[in-house]
């Protein structure tokens, strides 16, 4: 049956529901979805006359009541030559908000921005499309910012994912990026590593600050010196990882680096690739290590060492915080403190970072 139909009967049961208890329609609308202020002995004749009709109200029926939409909105960036739902980290991320707002009884709405779009966030709560929003791949621009701040402004339920912005007060979810990096660092450093790319991300991230921080801090409690041209600007795709082959083969076959972290597996793998057609391989002349634990990091050859980052569970904790933060606005209740989540990271170990002995 169609929603329309069932919407309408809904309130043909409803004005019944009325009439045996003797009230109206508002009154039984209020009663059944929780909403304003009603006597006690109202209360229950309207419960009694809905159990003695058998009238359950449908979901659409109390989203309406409760100017709810019942839908979690996720912000995605349009990436040009991307297939969003092919990359790992989206669809972990996505899987894990997708399997908790369902257990919720929210449905997901996925809204994709184009880099040069405005970001006109606030109008989906406007519009009552949505009644919280998830936002993927936001940077620190201008625009962003504005967009975040009218949010804000506007008390409308949201959650940043990977994305922190220092000096405001914005629920975020994360890894622990920083600690990451830090851990490859030492690792490599513990094996006799002196010399250490790190290929890196836009600093538009704060992940990409916070694992060159993790990086910096690993090197600073080894005493060695951080060299500003160790350092790398990739975009986080495998053909920005690939275009920097030449350039790291380079520096090996001078003694010049002797292992290179990634900021993620997409850059790894294809500097791997890169590496391989110049004759050098990973684990042989360098040690290589990504970040993210994808699948493709097991695929490679060698396999590839990475950091492993939980996306599926950062995806559920997004959700789950979110979805709270709603419930307790549409119970009257205070709002809750903002929320910093940050979930641990493990180094996984394979053949790409085994430098020989």
């Amino acid at each position: 049956m169609k929603p329309k139909q069932n919407w309408e009967e809904g309130l043909i049961r409803r004005r019944e529901v009325a009439r045996l208890a003797g009230v109206s329609e508002a009154t039984v609308s209020r009663v059944l979805n929780g909403v304003g202020p009603v006597k006690e002995d109202t209360r229950e004749r309207v419960l009694a006359a809905a159990r003695q009709l058998n009238y359950v109200p449908s979901a659409l029926a109390q989203r309406f009541a409760r100017s709810k939409s019942g839908n979690l909105g996720v912000i995605l960036p349009l990436l040009p030559k991307v297939n969003l739902f092919s990359t790992y980290y989206f669809s972990e991320i996505l899987s894990g908000i997708g399997v908790t707002a369902k257990e919720r009884g929210y449905d997901l709405l996925l809204l994709f921005r184009k880099p040069d779009e405005s970001r006109d966030y606030a109008n989906l709560f406007r519009t009552q499309k949505v009644d919280g929003c998830i936002i993927l791949g936001a940077q620190d621009v201008p625009g962003e910012r504005a967009a975040l701040a009218e949010l804000q402004e506007g008390n409308y339920p949201f959650c940043l994912v990977n994305q922190r912005f220092d000096g405001e007060a914005y629920n975020t979810i994360d890894a622990d990026q920083g600690m990451g990096s830090h851990e490859a660092a030492r690792t490599l450093i513990g094996q006799g590593c002196r010399r250490i790319l790190f290929l890196n991300g836009p600093d538009v991230y704060s992940n990409s600050v916070d694992r060159l921080d993790g990086y910096k801090q690993a090197l600073e409690e080894a005493g060695l010196p951080f060299d500003p041209a160790m350092v790398l600007t990739g975009n986080y795709s495998r053909t920005s990882g690939y275009q920097h082959a030449e350039a790291v083969a380079a520096m090996i076959g001078a003694g010049l680096a002797d292992a290179v972290i990634a900021a993620n597996d997409r850059m790894a793998i294809g500097l791997l690739q890169g590496l391989k057609e110049r004759g050098m391989r990973a684990g042989v002349d360098a040690a290589i290590i990504g970040c993210d634990d994808s699948e493709g990091a097991r695929l490679t050859d060698p396999p590839l060492s990475s950091i492993m980052v939980p996306f599926y569970q950062i995806g559920c904790e997004a959700a789950s915080q979110l979805l709270g933060i709603i419930t307790a606005d549409s119970n009257d209740q205070d709002r809750q403190e903002v929320i910093h989540v940050k979930l641990p990271v493990r180094l996984v170990v394979r053949a790409s970072s085994r430098t020989p002995t």
